[in-house]
């Protein structure tokens, strides 16, 4: 039997979409921990969070006890044991099946038996993910849109050993964050990155050929189709290296060419030229906030 969800444990915290997911937890009101190995990482993520919520603070979105309670309910541990009185934890981890396998056998020692493991995977097959523990009846997928802390979509799928009751106790703990879920059959991309990895690839690649300039492109996707964020600009929000990472892990899949990675991607990843995170992408930012603070 699983038990109710208290406390959530977030591995990969100090990454974008890791620190965006504790935060949702944190503001629902559950006690977060947040794991990683890099405790630079993670002093990183906590001080765009703290700036995130200040932000939230001035522009009237949140009163300051709120503020101050979201604060008090987030912890940090570079220690995996640091997560053994979880209830839920969620891998936000390299888009690496081998990593992520690895990750649930160490969560199997460090944590309670009746524990649920949900993998923020956007691409890789959560049945197979699961096949890293013990208890694969105890792992789904849960999968966030970045960033975590604005949007409200969580993709869920359970895999071909999740058990119901694992699967129905995730779906409620989405709903007490305030998010919306969807379920979706384990299948490469599940939803969205299934339409959104070949389309993203197809605006880099009109870049590469010259049809226009990224502002443009961006420019006439979000006035033409009514989108908020163009590719590109997604893009450099999501990490350019993480784009290379999403195809090389769905493009042997489907075998899709639209998939495959485009060679002005490689290039400008081995220019240090990541996005948001390197200070320039497609785009140039100035600072290191948080999305939306």
């Amino acid at each position: 039997m699983t038990r109710a969800i208290r406390t959530v444990g977030v591995c990969g915290a100090g990454g974008t979409m890791g620190a965006g997911i504790a935060l949702v937890a944190a503001r629902a009101g559950f006690k977060t921990i947040s794991f990683d190995m890099s405790e630079g990482a993670l002093d990183k993520a906590a001080k765009q969070s703290v700036d995130f919520l200040d932000k939230s603070v001035t522009r009237g979105k949140l009163n300051g006890d709120k503020r101050d309670a979201i604060v008090a309910a987030m912890s940090r541990t570079t220690s995996i044991d640091g997560l053994r009185d979880c209830d839920l934890v969620i891998e936000a981890v390299f888009e690496d099946l081998s990593i992520k396998r690895d990750l649930l056998g160490r969560l199997d020692g460090a944590c309670a038996e009746d524990a649920i493991f949900a993998s923020n995977t956007s691409t890789l097959s959560i049945t197979e993910i699961a096949s890293g523990s013990k208890h694969p009846e105890r792992v789904v997928g849960m999968h966030f849109c970045l960033p975590a802390q604005l949007m409200k979509l969580i993709e869920m799928s359970p895999g071909i050993l999740t058990s119901e009751e694992t699967f129905r106790t995730a779906w409620q703990w989405t709903e007490a964050c305030g998010q919306m879920p969807v379920k979706t059959q384990d299948k490469p991309g599940f939803i969205l990155n299934a339409l959104l990895v070949p389309f993203n690839n197809d605006a880099i690649r009109a870049v590469e050929a010259g049809v226009a300039e990224p502002a443009d492109i961006d420019r006439a996707i979000k006035a033409g189709l009514g989108y908020k964020m163009g590719p590109l600009e997604l893009l450099d929000l999501i990490g350019l290296d993480t784009q290379i990472r999403l195809c090389e892990a769905f493009y042997p899949i489907t075998l899709d060419p639209r998939a495959a990675t485009p060679p002005l991607l490689r290039r400008m990843v081995a220019a240090g030229l990541l996005g948001r995170k390197s200070g320039r992408g497609f785009f140039d930012y100035q600072g290191n906030a948080m999305f939306g603070a």
